[in-house]
């Protein structure tokens, strides 16, 4: 308890080079454990974009490609699927429901997506959570449009505001639909998906705006389905998973059309799989950061051994020993790395509160804030341990300084 005592006082008399120290190590810690946070969350909600979808259909092409340009909205398709095959394939024994999609078309940069009402009963993202609206409810017109929050919060949207659609996606649009203006009804809570960022209509409003509807159907939901002659992709839900496996095979055998019907959680496990090297270089990259404040604190504390040298003698001479000092410096490097240790996890926890709704909607990484898990605490663990055996180094040095070095004087 004495050592300890004055392994305090030590550090507090050194508090400058000690505080800057702490800092250090406190950084490398708080980046640590926020890789490992974003890291974990970002794999979750990767796998949380599409929940309770059994089969995504498109034309064949790539599993990852169709997963991404029909879930994620990213890159597209070469070809489309035409609807006389969504109605075959859709009709089958087994199928619980379906939910045709139509891209192509956008709005400031934000996928437009041309849907049925069955998109807002049937999509589960998360785990199978439903989609459900902050303001307003889903369309029931063809000049109606549905919202995701971060285009409603982005763009300033509210209810009954106009908006006109542009063909061609992200910000690259080549006309503008302003003779078929849109009234929004409804916007969505955030979902962390890429639902967030897209605006939802009407299947039958793309044949509107693209000039290709008939207009002779006068039953309420068909008049939101329109004549499509063909569509982007399809999601379907089964009754039993042997229909899944079943009704895939044969979607992939079509003789009609080149189609391919993929498992989205199958073909997200193989697309985190391809992301597998960013986890590795981000670990490697907090290692690295630790690693490199472990060494400025073991350049800091040779440093100050080195200006400790006639302190350490005077220990001596009132009858201190060679162990003690041992003891006292490997305490101070102790203390050092603990306290740097708890102002990171400080940091760490004061960056999620901060950080957290820009990384949901800027990233989609829905981050949660949790006690620190076994693996964090193991990590935590391991730098103490470092911090431990490096402090042994100056202490091992105090060790063997002897009574008459520390007392005499250098010129």
């Amino acid at each position: 308890m004495i050592l300890a005592k004055l392994a305090y006082k030590s550090l507090l008399n050194r508090r400058t080079s000690v505080l800057l120290t702490l800092f250090t190590i406190a950084i490398s810690v708080m980046l640590l454990l926020s890789v490992e946070r974003i890291r974990i969350d970002a794999k979750s909600s990767f796998s949380n974009t599409i929940s309770g979808t059994d089969l995504i259909v498109g034309a064949r092409t790539g599993d990852i490609q169709l997963l991404l340009s029909s879930v994620f909205r990213i890159g597209h398709t070469n070809n489309n699927v035409s609807w006389q095959s969504y109605e075959y394939i859709t009709s089958q024994r087994g199928v619980k429901w379906s939910i045709p999609i139509s891209l192509g078309d956008s709005h400031k940069g934000q996928a437009v997506l041309g849907t049925t009402l069955d998109y807002f009963s049937h999509y589960r993202f998360a785990k199978k959570q439903s989609l459900s609206f902050n303001k307003g409810h889903a369309f029931n017109a063809v000049n109606e449009v549905v919202l995701g929050s971060d285009v409603a919060t982005a763009l300033g949207y509210k209810l009954n505001d106009s908006i006109v659609i542009s063909h061609g996606m992200g910000n690259t649009s080549f006309h503008h639909h302003d003779d078929n203006p849109f009234k929004v009804v409804g916007i969505l809570n955030p979902t962390g998906t890429p639902v967030d960022k897209t605006l939802h209509i009407p299947l039958a409003a793309i044949d509107l705006i693209h000039g290709n509807n008939s207009g002779d159907d006068h039953d309420e939901h068909n008049s939101l389905i329109g004549h499509p002659k063909q569509i982007t992709a399809f999601l379907m839900g089964f009754k039993s998973p042997l229909y899944t496996l079943q009704i895939r095979r044969n979607i992939n055998q079509y003789k009609k059309e080149a189609l391919l019907g993929i498992m989205p959680t199958v073909t997200l496990k193989e697309l985190w799989q391809m992301l597998a090297i960013v986890e590795k270089v981000l670990m490697l990259f907090s290692a690295v950061i630790v690693l490199v404040s472990l060494l400025g604190m073991l350049t800091s504390l040779l440093a100050n051994l080195s200006q400790r040298r006639r302190e350490l003698a005077i220990l001596r001479s009132v009858g201190a020993r060679p162990w003690q000092l041992f003891t006292l410096i490997s305490i101070e490097s102790l203390f050092t790395t603990l306290l740097g240790c708890i102002v990171g996890c400080a940091l760490y926890y004061l960056a999620l509160f901060t950080g957290g709704s820009y990384l949901q909607s800027h990233a989609g990484i829905s981050v949660n804030i949790a006690m620190l898990s076994s693996y964090e605490l193991t990590l935590i663990g391991v730098i103490m341990i470092a911090g431990f055996i490096i402090g042994l180094i100056p202490a091992t040095r105090a060790y063997f300084y002897s009574l008459s070095d520390g007392m005499s004087i250098k010129t």
